[in-house]
């Protein structure tokens, strides 16, 4: 697997992608339900704070940079406790890359396919994602890389026919909610596109060529992915409004449906289902590449490709099984999922920083002697 690695930018490419995920397209809805007309704002300080988070993975990641972040829970909290910390949060990545499943397949039916039953839908998206988990790191990063160019032309192409449709006069009042509307909405942004992104330590440092750079990429990727979703968010309730916004559970969706440019250009709402659809994949992907990895290296197996079919099976059955409709799915996403991604994607960290600042010149000097001990072994 050290061999498998990707260079800076497609790593920045897979950091987009991440970020944005399924918040194109659903968070919008979820900030105005709190926020109302103010969010943006929620979207702007969510922004500004997941930076910060991103700041501490990028201090973890790099005390051992050839370790992933499965690798560093068992050198630092020992066998045994970095065994279980490392197998709930490969938990937490098979149980997401399930919602995900279920968000790919329910927009599908409802928006484009209604006759088409969900089982299929969610059995082609786990094929596909199982196939490019089995192709390795480098092969999806390369499409990624790739269809990141699709993805600018299209969004650019979407916020210009947008534009004419905007009215000044569905953001006022601002500054209308109170503070604690807007650190709940703010809190969504943050744990969606940054605290979440803990997935990528088991990426980055480890299989990356630049370190150095990649670490400015990571930032920057994040800050990217964060100014895409404030200018959705900003053009949801400029144009609809924060109450049709609120009501909507597609908001941008429903926001590229009304573009009518000379009554010639217009029904391209196929447009936004496109950038969708390019961004989840890829973040389902990377869910499933940090699981089936990390389930891998907890059982200290060589290769994880034999895991890619039974666990490509286990989400599938889990995306059926445990949301039976969108309505356990939204309820899941705004209470359960939240409380999950602070434990693992914070408190863990946290715990780890902790062990980290008491063991850190034992872990140093362990460290040190086994890279001695391999350079005095013979070839």
């Amino acid at each position: 697997m050290q061999k498998n690695k990707i260079n800076p930018f497609q790593f920045l490419v897979l950091v987009i992608f991440f970020t944005i995920g399924t918040s194109i397209l659903a968070l919008p809805s979820a900030l105005a339900i709190k926020s109302a007309q103010d969010a943006w704002i929620a979207a702007i300080i969510g922004a500004i704070v997941g930076v910060l988070v991103i700041w501490f993975f990028t201090f973890i990641g790099l005390w051992f940079p050839e370790l992933t972040y499965i690798q560093l829970n068992e050198k630092i909290l020992g066998k045994w406790l970095g065994k279980i910390v490392s197998l709930i949060f490969v938990l937490m990545c098979l149980l997401y890359v399930a919602t995900l499943l279920v968000h790919s397949g329910s927009f599908l039916k409802t928006q484009m396919l209604p006759n088409t039953p969900m089982v299929v839908l969610n059995s082609l998206e786990a094929f596909i994602l199982t196939m490019a988990v089995r192709l390795g790191l480098p092969t999806f990063a390369r499409t990624a890389e790739i269809l990141i160019f699709v993805f600018f032309f299209l969004f650019i192409v979407l916020v210009g026919f947008i534009l004419p449709q905007i009215e000044i006069v569905n953001l006022e009042p601002i500054f209308q909610s109170s503070g604690k509307s807007l650190i709940q909405s703010s809190l969504q942004v943050v744990v969606i596109t940054s605290v979440n992104a803990i997935v990528l330590l088991m990426i980055f440092p480890a299989f990356i060529t630049q370190v150095k750079k990649a670490k400015k990429y990571f930032f920057i990727g994040n800050i990217i992915g964060g100014i895409i979703i404030i200018i959705i968010t900003m053009l949801c309730v400029f144009v609809l409004g924060s109450n049709v916004t609120a009501r909507q559970f597609y908001p941008s969706y429903a926001l590229a449906k009304v573009i009518n440019v000379g009554n010639f250009v217009n029904r391209i709402e196929g447009f936004m289902a496109a950038l969708w659809i390019m961004s989840l994949y890829f973040k389902i992907v990377l869910y499933f590449f940090a699981s089936v990895l990390g389930l891998a290296q907890i059982l200290n197996l060589k290769d994880y490709r034999p895991l890619t079919y039974p666990l490509g099976i286990i989400v599938l059955a889990l995306s059926v099984i445990t949301f039976p409709n969108i309505i356990y799915l939204e309820n899941f996403d705004t209470t359960t999922s939240l409380s999950l991604s602070i434990v693992v994607g914070l408190f863990f960290p946290l715990l780890l920083v902790i062990i980290y600042a008491f063991r850190k010149k034992q872990l140093k000097k362990n460290t040190s002697s086994s890279q001695v001990s391999s350079a005095e072994k013979p070839d």
